[in-house]
This record gives C-alpha cells, structure tokens and sequence, in this order.
C-alpha cells in the first residue's frame, strides 16, 4: 500500500510544496517540486533527515562571554538533541579562532563542531562561563 507523505522544501525561497509517495520504504514518486533539488530534498528527507546544529558555548577569557559555533555539515536529526547536550558542557578558552575545531566527530557522526567568528582574549576581565 502506498503512503504519502508531505514536505515543504527549505533549500530556496520557492519553498515547493512536495507530496513523497513510498511504498514499503521505497520511494515511488515526488510532486511538487520545480526543480530536481526538491525532488532530492524529499527522498533525504524521508529517507535520513538532517541538520546543521547551530548554537552558543561559554568562553573563558574573552572578549564576549558566547561563541557561536556550527556543525561543518548536517547530522541526523535523531542526533540533535543528543549533540546539543553534548555541546552544553563544552568551555572554550580565548583566543579563538572562525573555523577553529571545538568538538571533533560530534556523537561519532565524522562531523566537526566548529567556532563561527573570531574572539579575542579579553586582558581586561574575565567572563562569566560555566566550569
């Protein structure tokens, strides 16, 4: 028996409404799509949706008290929360450096968490991070 399932594409501002029909786990056909970017979207979607993780670590010494920092690539979805956690007990030291490994292989995932901006060590203070 054939299922449907329903997706909107987030890969451009067309923002396609996508209608994935599988059967027994296969994919039978995608509608909606105006290019073949959506049509891949769905099948990843379906088949291992993924995401980058963004989010803020505690810096000792810095000039701000927050790093931003990122996944290099997306992860499973199933993973996030688990990352995220992981990512909650993490204090960097200032100087930091954009792109600068902060958490290698995030949850075994090959995945690198890395710092998204440049921070200075603040000489001055010193921040008010978790230990």
């Amino acid at each position: 028996m054939a299922n449907k399932h329903q997706y909107t594409c987030i890969n451009c501002p067309m923002s396609c409404a996508l209608e994935l029909t599988e059967e027994n786990g296969e994919v039978k056909s995608v509608t909606g799509a105006q290019c073949k970017v959506g049509e891949r979207y769905a099948a990843e979607e379906f088949a291992d949706p993924r995401r980058v993780v963004t989010t803020t670590v505690p810096v000792r010494h810095g000039l701000l008290p927050l790093l931003p920092v990122r996944t290099t690539t997306s992860i499973p979805r199933r993973l996030i929360l688990d990352a995220t956690r992981r990512l909650a007990e993490v204090v960097v030291d200032a100087p930091v450096s954009n792109g600068q490994v902060i958490v290698p292989d995030i949850m075994g995932t090959g995945v690198d968490v890395i710092a998204s901006r440049d921070l200075d060590k603040d000489a001055g203070r010193q921040s008010q991070a978790r230990v």
